[in-house]
């Protein structure tokens, strides 16, 4: 129980289901350069377990999140890359460390308020990942490095409702946070401007902007505060009065250069797309089937096939063009309804 009105609403569902059901708030790691959120947040899942007349429990896994979260992420920008810190989140976090605890305890589930679904296969221990019912809400882009396994325990109370309907359930139960707005952001520390976020750990270094003949025309804080297709945050020195906005394409963290464009790049350069550390949740995906693959979360979903490796690698291709990609991003599967799983971009 996080403190917010997906969380809150999914305990009080499993109540009203039947459920013995004990909220647990998880305490993560919060820079000290950050406003401190985690009190009032602690406080407002405590005054909702109260309500619910349930069982409340703080589990500390600051360690954890510091180390698989957030210095994972600091690590890939480093190297030039675009992490996804959610997805390491659900994978370590919430089903890690919470999802192992939870378990030692005796626990027959665990459940979270995520907007996905399950679908539990002949085999009680083994689950398919689902979107969830709500488009504009679905989670499942960030889930897809759970095992099938830890789906067959989970349950999504709120995966099957629309958010509308979530906020109407909040007020039915009379939560006492059923007006608190969503959070928005990094999993657990909430809305940040990640260039400033990263400065605190990555020393800025001046660089040139160029266009695509490779000329200079202006310069930037570090290429790797910088991902393909922003258009602020760098100077441009070469202008005129009725110049379009521009768009980076690409950026060179050896030589520490960003190269951008008028036109903003929507389509990949290659139909092919290198994947590694894959998970394949229920099933590998079949060689002669034709896929769905999302490579940012909400993002268009587009026509593939797969071809899986040896070492938890695979080769996504797409059928027809292709949405651009940076190393790092995640690239999500699907097969109409079911997550079928994903893979990191090399």
């Amino acid at each position: 129980m996080s403190g917010g009105v997906d969380s809150s609403v999914s305990a009080a569902l499993l109540k009203e289901q039947g459920y013995g059901v004990v909220g647990v708030f998880i305490k993560v790691w919060q820079p000290d350069f950050m406003p401190c959120t985690w009190k009032e947040d602690r406080r407002d899942a405590m005054r909702v377990a109260a309500h619910l007349d349930i069982p409340f429990i703080t589990l500390d896994l600051e360690k954890e999140y510091k180390k698989e979260v957030v210095d994972y992420m600091i690590d890939e920008y480093k190297k030039g890359r675009t992490p996804n810190p959610d997805v390491m989140c659900n994978r370590h976090v919430k089903f890690g460390g919470f999802y192992d605890w939870a378990m030692k305890q005796g626990a027959d589930f665990v459940a979270t308020g995520h907007y996905a679904q399950t679908c539990v296969e002949d085999s009680l221990l083994h689950a398919e990942l689902l979107k969830g019912e709500d488009d504009n809400k679905d989670q499942s882009y960030f889930l897809w490095m759970v095992t099938s396994e830890q789906f067959s325990k989970t349950l999504f109370p709120v995966g099957n409702i629309e958010k509308p309907k979530v906020r109407m359930l909040a007020k039915k139960f009379n939560l006492p946070n059923a007006e608190k707005k969503d959070s928005q952001g990094l999993c657990f520390i909430g809305s940040i401007d990640m260039k400033e976020f990263l400065k605190h750990f990555i020393n800025e270094e001046r660089g040139n902007v160029l266009d695509e003949q490779g000329e200079v025309i202006g310069h930037h804080e570090g290429s790797i505060f910088y991902t393909i297709g922003e258009r602020h945050g760098f100077i441009i020195t070469k202008k005129t009065p009725d110049d379009a906005p521009y768009f980076i394409t690409k950026k060179n963290t050896e030589q520490n250069t960003i190269t951008v464009s008028h036109e903003k790049k929507n389509k990949a350069e290659s139909t092919n797309i290198a994947l590694k550390n894959t998970n394949w949740i229920s099933n590998p995906p079949d060689v002669n089937k034709t896929y769905q693959a999302r490579v940012r979360y909400r993002g268009e979903l587009y026509e593939v096939k797969i071809e899986t490796k040896p070492n938890n690698e695979a080769d996504i291709i797409f059928v027809g063009e292709g949405d651009i990609v940076a190393p790092g991003q995640s690239v999500v599967v699907y097969n109409s309804m079911v997550c079928v799983g994903g893979g990191i971009v090399v």
